[in-house]
């Protein structure tokens, strides 16, 4: 670690040696910050982007290595069609104005989720977004949009099953290693921190296989007013688990 990220978390009260490398976050209460606000459910979602940008620069600043936020769920489709609407053409909005700049900070971007029903406007910025980041060296930010963990499990089965049929691949040599292998996120590790904001108690068919073992962070915060110093405050609470992976630790 640079001595800049040092001197971040020493000035932030946390050790730099126990962050986590891979934070998740639902950000959920966009729609119930706009109501307490007076503000239509869009301006909600409006903010939380812009907190979004926010924790993203904390991450690659303090030196956690992957953010993955839950923008767009399968399930969100059911939503009303003007929100809907609006989200797609709040990323598409949100690719063309900030991929220079995070380009320019290093983020290296992916998207995982069904990609196929978006736009097609949308997925070719989502495509031009990850092109242009692909060789970045600072934080991996992946945006997961319409996704869904039982249809990505689903999805890693029916690959799997695939090369097996083929050959490809033998039925003894299948494990939990080959899953994840043919899961969304492939190419990071599973979180270590999963953050989510509002209160709710649930995982909401997110990264159901990857947080097996992930610390879980509930705040009551609605994730347009989580700023870098709630972020600091789950930081610190995380430092805090002990994390035995279902194992018993011997007294020394």
């Amino acid at each position: 670690m640079t001595a800049q990220l040092l001197s971040t978390s020493k000035l932030l009260n946390l050790d730099s040696q126990k962050l986590p490398q891979h934070v998740a976050v639902i950000m959920d209460g966009n729609g119930r910050w706009a109501k307490q606000q007076g503000l239509p459910r869009i301006e909600g979602h409006r903010r939380g982007a812009s907190i979004l940008k926010e924790i993203l620069r904390a991450c690659n600043d303090w030196g956690i290595k992957t953010l993955t936020a839950y923008a767009f769920s399968t399930e969100n489709w059911g939503r009303p069609l003007t929100e809907v609407n609006f989200l797609m053409a709040l990323f598409e909005k949100l690719l063309r104005k900030e991929l220079q700049e995070m380009n320019e900070e290093g983020v290296r971007i992916r998207f995982i989720g069904d990609l196929s029903p978006l736009p097609e406007s949308l997925k070719q910025e989502i495509a031009h977004s990850m092109t242009t980041t692909q060789n970045n060296t600072g934080v991996n930010f992946n945006v997961a949009i319409n996704y869904g963990s039982r249809l990505e499990i689903v999805k890693a089965c029916q690959a799997i099953a695939q090369k097996v049929s083929s050959g490809e691949l033998s039925l003894d040599t299948i494990d939990e290693n080959t899953i994840s292998q043919y899961l969304y996120t492939a190419a990071s590790p599973d979180p270590d921190l999963l953050i989510r904001t509002s209160g709710e108690m649930r995982l909401s068919n997110f990264l159901l296989w990857q947080l097996a073992y992930t610390e879980i962070y509930i705040t009551d915060t609605l994730w347009p007013d989580f700023n870098c110093s709630e972020f600091r405050s789950a930081l610190a609470h995380y430092q805090k688990r002990d994390r035995r992976f279902g194992k018993v630790k011997l007294k020394e």
